[in-house]
């Protein structure tokens, strides 16, 4: 079974990643507002968070036998 902190760690490079591409593309004042952007979406309280709920659901079952659902209408399966 995938565990989170290894869903998380490829997470991370890949951020990494598309930062430094960003930082050498971008004047300074636009990497800083996409930087915070990609932080905000892919960070602990953006993508980590909704994987961890994900996977905590998936462990314990969300209680109705249906597909769960995320608030912006994802089906996750």
């Amino acid at each position: 079974m995938v565990n989170l902190a290894a869903i998380v760690e490829l997470l991370n490079h890949r951020k990494n990643r598309v930062l430094r591409i960003a930082e050498a593309a971008l004047p300074e004042t636009q990497f800083r507002a996409f930087r915070g952007l990609v932080l905000d979406e892919f960070g602990r309280e953006g993508l980590e968070k909704d994987l961890e709920r994900l996977m905590v659901e998936r462990e314990h079952g969300n209680g109705t036998g249906r597909p769960i659902r995320a608030k912006k209408e994802v089906l996750y399966e």
